[in-house]
């Protein structure tokens, strides 16, 4: 199914231990760009993060943001050293009674002491927290992509669309063509004729020689065959199931290539107005090709 490149994705995960979110935010690029924001504690599983992204998607930036929380209060262990307290009070009173200082003895002053109480990071259960991070990721891919292929499609209407106005417009094109030909021959003898008094003297086979000679050289036969030809494959591409956005950035540049020559081979009104909607149609196609993946 045709995706863009455009989406976002949440997905959360929470069990005994740890609570989990993670955002998925995708624009379009012309590679598969994958940045995550992770905990520094967590930085070992960027590329696992990485490995199950790329799994699914192909082309796109991609911006992972990781928000981790321990399920429990707090992330870290207290643990308190009672002896150190112990033998830190005592050496106050009797630093007290020696001095003969009357004050009495606070906890602050026991807790000016660094090493009374200890903080220790809790050790993470690595298993686990990929598991979960792995869970996270997955359904806030899902949502993503689900995004992408709803928004995919509509870009694929729009441009079936567009594919009819651009044959519209060139059977508006193949029609004239002919007619122009056959205006060149008319305006051609009308000229001579006004430079030649004796009209009898008008020689014939040159005038069709130069009528035959600017026919070959305006011809656009080819040309609109072959942008007919590219409309169809095109059609084609749109139906694939891969990645197909760079095919069809490379085919719109032929359909830039073939009417390019259209309207430099064409020098009648009515054709160059057509170009300019031709042009118009396929630079609305080459805008929302830069967004499927």
């Amino acid at each position: 199914m045709i995706r863009s490149m455009t989406g976002y994705g949440k997905g959360e995960s929470e069990n005994q231990l740890y609570k989990l979110k993670i955002e998925l935010k995708s624009v379009n690029h012309r590679y598969l760009d994958i940045n995550i924001k992770l905990p520094r504690y967590l930085i070992y599983l960027e590329e696992s993060i990485k490995k199950l992204i790329k799994e699914r998607m192909h082309r796109g930036k991609v911006d992972v943001f990781v928000n981790f929380e321990f399920a429990e209060t707090s992330a870290v262990d207290v643990k308190v050293d009672i002896s150190l307290a112990r033998s830190f009070k005592s050496a106050l009173e009797e630093l007290k009674s020696e001095l003969e200082i009357d004050d009495s003895i606070r906890l602050n002053n026991i807790l000016s002491i660094s090493d009374v109480i200890k903080t220790e990071k809790k050790e993470l259960d690595e298993d686990l927290v990929w598991e979960t991070i792995k869970e996270s990721t997955i359904k806030a891919l899902d949502k993503m992509i689900e995004m992408r292929e709803y928004e995919g499609e509509q870009l694929k209407k729009d441009i079936h669309i567009k594919l009819e106005n651009i044959e519209d417009i060139a059977t508006r094109i193949e029609e004239r063509a002919p007619l122009v030909v056959d205006e060149y021959r008319s305006k051609l003898n009308e000229r001579i004729q006004t430079i030649l008094e004796d009209v009898a003297a008008v020689d014939m086979d040159r005038l069709a020689m130069e009528v035959a000679i600017y026919a070959d050289k305006s011809s656009i036969d080819e040309e609109l065959t072959r942008l007919k030809s590219h409309v169809s494959q095109l059609r084609e591409i749109l139906s694939e199931k891969d990645s197909i956005g760079r095919k069809l950035d490379f085919l719109i540049q032929e359909f830039n290539r073939e009417v390019n020559t259209i309207g430099s081979k064409s020098s009648d009104t009515d054709i160059v107005k057509a170009v300019v909607e031709l042009k118009s149609e396929i630079e609305k196609i080459r805008e929302q090709v830069q967004n499927i993946e």
